[in-house]
Formats: structure tokens, C-alpha cells, sequence
């Protein structure tokens, strides 16, 4: 399936329909860029394959964006966390880490959701291995903080950094 500008921005407006925090959502709107093209690399191919991605959102303070992509890792997994502008060694597709099923996957894992201060301390006990939220939401670096320290001085047991914040993850 070829995608255009157009069929791009009622992907992102489907997802975007999912979430009832506005904060996440006024936050992407104001990121969100109208989709355009830049050839990346590709690393996994031929010296000089490239493959067209579509920038849909920019980070400017991370140099960061969200791009489209459906060669590479996708049709799969075809949202991918990218560098905005650099050499030419940083305007590959990246690594496959960094490549989603969904667009709020990727957004959710972006430099760009690190703005909001939407974090929560996860603890996941060993025995049982549920989760849940022992922090109210925080800046990502406090709360990053506070993951760091509960595992070295709860190492039994683990601790995360993530939101809460409802959206299909699957």
C-alpha cells in the first residue's frame, strides 16, 4: 500500500482518537508537522539502498521526530523514532528497536513524550510479576530519580519508568 500526506494524517487523527489526556494529545498537535519526505539509508540491505520515510512529527530541542516508513522494518513495524538533521551517518532508517506497530507506540517511547510530565514509578514484584504504580505522575527525570534509587536499595523487586496513560498498546 503506497501512503500519501493525506492518508498519513488520518492514521495519526486515528490514534490520536484513543486518548483522553489532553495533554498528551495538545502536546502532539503541537509537534506534529504535515507529513513530508526524506530519503533515509537503509543499513540491513545493499551500500546504497535508501528507502523514502515520512516525517509526521519533529522534536526540535531532541533533533527527533516520529517518521512512516513502509519498506525496512515496515509493513510491520512502520513508525519509527528518527534524527531530525545531522550527517550523513545519522540520517539512516536506525536500528529495529526503534521502529513500532503504532504511532503512539513510537510517540510514547520518543524524547518528544518526555516533555510531559506524565511518569509514574512502576514496581513489578519478582514472585508474583504484577505491576503497578507507587508514584503519582512526575517529570521523567525525578521520576527517573526515583526508579534508581528503589532499585539499588530494593534490587528483590523491579522498577520502571512509564505512564500510565490509556492507549492500545497491542
Amino acid at each position: 500500500m503506497t501512503v500519501d500526506a493525506k492518508s498519513l494524517n488520518a492514521k495519526v487523527d486515528q490514534e490520536l482518537e484513543q486518548l483522553s489526556d489532553n495533554r498528551v494529545v495538545s502536546h502532539i498537535l503541537a509537534l506534529r508537522s504535515e507529513p513530508a519526505i526524506t530519503i533515509r539509508r537503509w543499513d540491513y540491505g545493499r551500500e546504497d539502498e535508501q528507502y523514502p520515510c515520512w516525517t509526521v512529527l519533529r522534536h526540535p530541542a531532541s533533533n527527533t521526530g516520529i517518521a512512516y516508513c513502509e519498506r525496512g522494518f515496515g509493513p510491520r513495524s512502520p513508525w519509527g523514532l528518527i534524527i531530525l538533521d545531522g550527517d550523513e551517518g545519522d540520517m539512516s532508517i536506525g536500528m529495529d528497536c526503534s521502529w513500532y506497530k503504532r504511532f503512539l507506540h513510537a510517540f510514547f517511547e520518543s524524547w518528544a513524550a518526555t516533555d510531559l510530565s506524565i511518569w509514574r514509578v512502576f514496581k513489578t514484584e519478582s514472585a508474583a510479576g504484577e505491576s503497578h504504580a507507587i508514584s503519582g505522575e512526575g517529570d521523567w527525570d525525578v521520576t527517573w530519580s526515583k526508579v534508581m534509587a528503589l532499585r539499588e536499595s530494593h534490587p528483590a523487586n523491579r522498577y520502571d519508568c512509564r505512564t500510565s496513560i490509556d492507549y492500545e498498546r497491542e
